[in-house]
């Protein structure tokens, strides 16, 4: 195929740029993975994800890695607990604790997904401490990319595959990654199996959703044996860093968010109680649900630079990787590397519309009053066969 000739780079070397590499040069086709970090261990990589048959665990069939996976993924991590302030537990699904390998939604850790995903691309392709500063538009839909360690390259097409600030979407879109109202404090609580088994036995070995007056706490069990928690408010934009609270200090942090849990059940409040880990406050982005826009010669974008939306779906790592595995196909089948841009893009707008829709009514349900007991009618209606 002419196309294999193209040169072709992609920005981020995430789950969704790191997918759209492997499947490309299985095609035999000779993309390069730019990524500001200067290794795959420079910063955390976050918490697990669950990977769904229709988005992730697709991609990872395409790509030829869905045996590997299999092997290394959790099933057990997909039970869940919502919860109320008082502890109640108003609806459970532990079905695969102790179950055979299904093909549902099982989980992995961010980093282990990572890491199975760097393993199986070409080294070579991937240059890292490349962070793009900004892309030139040449002729014939050519780029040239300006990197901060002043390094630039010309290339064929373009993938911003580099999140929520992308540096690349401005070619394409005038819209921003907007505040949504819902700011988060991330704490954990390293070697809970061993040293809080307690708070084990309450999570479980997935997540817990515990829903109340408006915030929450969204808990899930990682495979190293850490408890992830994200502390979760509907709150202004300036929230995070004029409420007092010392984010350096796990000592005074933990007095001061316990004071915003004050009447929660002392079980759940142990979540606050046991972090020994960094904490790091989080604002929640997105972008417009349905955010698309006008094809543009020699760039496209997947993943959140394409439509960013915020966690309470699960969505984001597997439309990354869906939007992946739907670009390469379609470069891998067309003579025409525009027009497989082109294709793609219109049947990416339209899924990604779809899921930023719900994951957005998801949020505001999450933040609602009586969130517990929504939460909980929408699982038994939607998602119990």
């Amino acid at each position: 195929m002419i196309n294999k000739n193209k040169r072709i780079a992609i920005i981020g070397a995430g789950p969704g740029g790191l997918t759209l590499a492997r499947i490309l040069q299985q095609a035999g086709f000779n993309p390069v993975v730019f990524e500001g970090e200067t290794s795959a261990t420079q910063r955390e990589q976050g918490g697990t994800l669950d990977l769904t048959e229709d988005m992730g665990q697709k991609a990872l069939r395409a790509a030829g890695l869905f045996d590997q996976f299999k092997a290394i993924c959790r099933y057990e991590g997909e039970a869940l607990k919502v919860m109320n302030k008082s502890a109640d537990v108003l609806y459970e699904d532990c079905s695969n604790e102790n179950a055979e390998q299904t093909t549902s939604r099982p989980e992995i850790d961010r980093k282990v997904l990572r890491q199975m995903l760097l393993d199986s691309v070409n080294q070579e392709a991937i240059k890292w401490g490349h962070k793009l500063l900004y892309a030139t538009p040449l002729e014939n839909g050519q780029h040239k990319l300006h990197f901060e360690n002043g390094a630039t390259e010309t290339v064929d097409l373009v993938v911003g595959a580099d999140g929520a600030f992308s540096k690349l979407r401005p070619l394409v879109s005038k819209e921003t990654a907007e505040y949504s109202g819902v700011s988060m404090v991330e704490i954990n609580i390293l070697d809970a199996k061993n040293q809080f088994p307690d708070i084990v036995e309450m999570n479980g070995l997935g997540s817990v959703f515990a829903l109340d007056d408006y915030k929450g706490m969204l808990a899930q069990m990682n495979g190293d044996g850490k408890i992830r928690v994200y502390l979760s408010f509907k709150a202004p934009k300036e929230w995070l860093h004029n409420n007092g609270i010392n984010y350096e200090n796990l000592k005074e942090a933990k007095q001061e968010l316990l004071k915003l849990f004050e009447d929660w059940s002392p079980e759940l409040k142990k979540y606050i109680h046991y972090a020994n880990g960094a904490i790091f406050p989080r604002r929640i982005y997105m972008l417009p649900v349905g955010h698309k826009w006008t094809h543009k010669k020699g760039v496209t974008l997947l993943g959140d630079a394409a439509h960013l939306m915020s966690p309470f779906a699960g969505a984001g790592a597997n439309l990354a990787m869906l939007d992946a595995s739907e670009l390469a196909l379609s470069i891998t089948t067309h003579d025409n590397i525009d027009e497989a841009v082109y294709n793609y893009e219109l049947k990416m707008f339209e899924y990604a519309a779809e899921i930023a829709s719900e994951t957005k009514r998801n949020m505001d349900l999450f933040f609602e009053i009586n969130a517990a007991e929504k939460l909980t009618e929408l699982m038994k209606t939607h998602y119990v066969e």
